[in-house]
């Protein structure tokens, strides 16, 4: 002990221990990393290793107390690093990559979450802090003010490569292109870990811009053929039968599948909406296999991949580093074709998920957020506006749109389903389920307040005359329940939740209603959000072709039949690929010798999302002209100011 505590490397080796140690047990207890063999345990296990070492072994090119000192900031350091990704993840059930820092009014909503993030074993993850700093005060006496032996702390940073070069090698065998096709931030983490994954989203950063900067007229040739050939003709029965029709699309935040014809204690949780699904006068049609294909960027994805066929990014946000792109969207189509005015309907700041910049670069002529809204505090719970006074607040609005010559498009941003599903007592109207997991129970009290929400609005809708003139589209815009709450997922559905089943929880629901045109009731199809706009600009009588879309028309015979995610697994209707296995969806089993058909849809969706993302980085739509008549989206053309807000109160 006398020999340990007199030399640096002592002190140097305990440190690092106790960070490998507590990273190791923060992988296995707090990320679900999807670990599925040895070979990956022990990546998961070693890879703490090469970031202790280069990092911590900074410490050893100072002499005395300065190295002490200095060790126990960068265990500090790495310790706030870590602590911040397990807050993150618990909320956004994913990594903090460079993006999601540049989202300052997200990043700092968690803030209003964070009690309920917080876990009473967390203090556990700053016990070897207190250890080292007691012992640093002991021993600091006993190290000399000699000059540093560069040889030390230069072989300790040559080991800490060397262990990386090893674990990258290892990696590489279990997942090939491991670092070329970066669609998943979990496999990066569970393969090279979280400290190494936040050097690679640096990089991954620095080359983006790089990218867009070098992109050419030529890049774009390759993603139009890609899309031209995907491109599916548009059934004849839908086409433009919505055409001079106002279209309401209602955004179901959080929202999952499972809730439809869901009973807790004995009742229905979303009456009103399972009205809509089993409605026998054949108004809407439902969508049962429909999901959300959303990355980090969550809402912001959701409404990225709805309005322009385009994929988010693999990290952070498009609305938040990709706000100055040039996009050829929904709104700015129906605009330019068939004189839409387009508006959207949030309860909460404009600012969120920067929706006042990026929406002027779509096309959206006006959007009525925080300041148009009466935000009276009991009217507001969690992030934002209750979506019952949203809707009855939005109505005058909506009446002054239909009130003009030319059809609307409105887009209606519900808030109070959001985690962590807060709910003001008054506004309860179902027992919580009782799991013990706050988070799960809440979850369809929230749920039922919302759908209580939209019976309300469809009765206003249909009182000021705008229902039987107006298409009627509903959708959810992501998961609700994380992968973190398993335990009593497992308990509310009665079965385990495994990686299939986690992928099949991830439908949302999708129904509209196009008045004139007999529903199909519940359509079993394949889809996803991307579908949805080549979907609608068919409906309307404007062909899809003409613009760049990775989504084909959901009312087509030559629909795509599989559903990519962000993350490059993908769902079809008889086998799905989840975290690197194909599953029969029949049986719930892994194939264990997948066929060369399954291997080529795999090839196929990873390219499909790398030339997503080739579109955003290299801001690619500005090489591109859908048609003769187009005209470039100008966005100085638009401005969201308050005085516009309160003229329309």
């Amino acid at each position: 002990m006398k020999s340990l505590k007199s030399a640096k490397m002592g002190f140097f080796i305990l440190a690092l221990l106790l960070f490998w140690l507590k990273t190791y047990i923060i992988y296995l207890s707090e990320f679900n990393l999807g670990v599925n063999n040895l070979l990956q345990h022990f990546l998961l296990f070693i890879n703490p290793l090469s970031s202790g070492l280069v990092l911590l072994g900074l410490a050893l090119f100072f002499k005395g107390n300065r190295f002490g000192i200095t060790l126990l900031i960068i265990d500090t350091l790495l310790t706030l690093f870590m602590y911040a990704n397990i807050m993150f993840y618990r909320d956004y059930d994913t990594f903090i990559t460079i993006q999601t820092l540049m989202q300052t009014e997200n990043a700092s909503s968690i803030g209003k979450s964070v009690l309920n993030l917080f876990e009473w074993h967390d203090f556990l993850y700053t016990l070897d802090l207190i250890v080292l700093g007691v012992l640093f005060r002991k021993w600091k006496t006993d190290w000399p003010e000699v000059h540093v032996n560069l040889k030390k702390p230069f072989a300790v940073l040559a080991s800490g490569v060397i262990v990386f070069t090893v674990n990258l090698g290892l990696a590489e065998i279990d997942r090939p292109q491991l670092l070329q096709r970066v669609f998943d931030n979990n496999y990066i983490v569970k393969y090279l870990g979280a400290p190494n994954f936040a050097v690679l989203n640096t990089v991954q950063t620095v080359k983006a811009s790089a990218k867009r900067s070098m992109a050419s007229s030529d890049d774009i040739k390759e993603v139009e053929n890609y899309t031209n050939k995907k491109y599916a003709e548009p059934n004849a029965e839908y086409f433009g039968k919505a055409t001079g029709k106002n279209i309401i699309k209602i955004h179901l935040e959080s929202f999952q599948s499972f809730l439809i014809d869901y009973k807790l204690h004995g009742e229905e949780v979303t009456p009103f909406l399972n009205s809509l699904v089993h409605d026998k006068s054949k108004n809407f049609t439902y969508f049962d296999n429909f999901f959300h294909q959303t990355g980090q960027g969550k809402t912001a994805d959701a409404e990225l991949l709805m309005d322009n066929s385009l994929y988010g990014l693999p990290q952070g946000a498009a609305f938040v580093t990709k706000d100055t792109n040039t996009y050829q969207s929904l709104p700015a189509i129906l605009d330019q074709k068939q004189n839409y005015t387009s508006a959207v309907f949030h309860g909460d700041e404009k600012s969120f998920w920067n929706r006042n910049q990026i929406y002027k670069h779509l096309g959206v002529d006006e959007f009525y957020g925080s300041s148009y809204y009466d935000m009276s505090e009991e009217k507001v719970v969690n992030y934002g506006l209750k979506d019952k006074p949203f809707f009855k607040q939005s109505m005058p609005a909506l009446e002054k749109l239909e009130e003009q010559d030319d059809p609307f498009y409105a887009h209606m941003l519900t808030l109070t389903h959001h985690y962590p599903f807060l709910l003001d007592e008054g506004d309860e109207s179902i027992a919580p389920a009782e799991t013990g997991d706050g988070t799960v129970d809440r979850y369809f009290q929230t749920a039922r307040y919302l759908d209580e929400s939209l019976e309300q609005f469809f009765k206003d809708l249909k009182k000021k005359g705008l229902y039987e003139h107006s298409v009627i589209m509903i959708y959810g815009d992501h998961y609700g329940i994380s992968e973190n709450h398993n335990r009593a997922m497992s308990e509310i559905l009665g079965e385990e939740i495994t990686p299939l089943k986690n992928a099949n929880l991830q439908r949302v629901p999708f129904m509209i209603r196009v008045p004139g045109v007999d529903s199909q009731g519940i359509n079993h199809e394949y889809t996803g959000q991307a579908d949805v706009m080549p979907t609608m600009l068919h409906l309307l009588g404007i062909n899809a072709d003409n613009y760049i879309q990775f989504g084909t028309d959901m009312f087509s015979d030559e629909h795509r039949d599989f559903v990519p995610f962000r993350n490059g697994n993908f769902m079809t209707e008889d086998y799905s690929y989840v975290k690197n296995v194909f599953y029969d969806n029949e049986t719930g089993k892994a194939i264990e010798e997948p066929t060369a058909e399954m291997k080529e849809l795999r090839d196929q969706v990873h390219y499909e999302l790398s030339l997503n993302d080739e579109v955003l980085n290299g801001d690619l739509l500005r090489f591109y002209e859908p048609s003769n008549d187009w005209e470039p989206i100008d966005p100085s053309k638009y401005q969201y100011g308050e005085s516009n807000e309160e003229e329309n109160r």
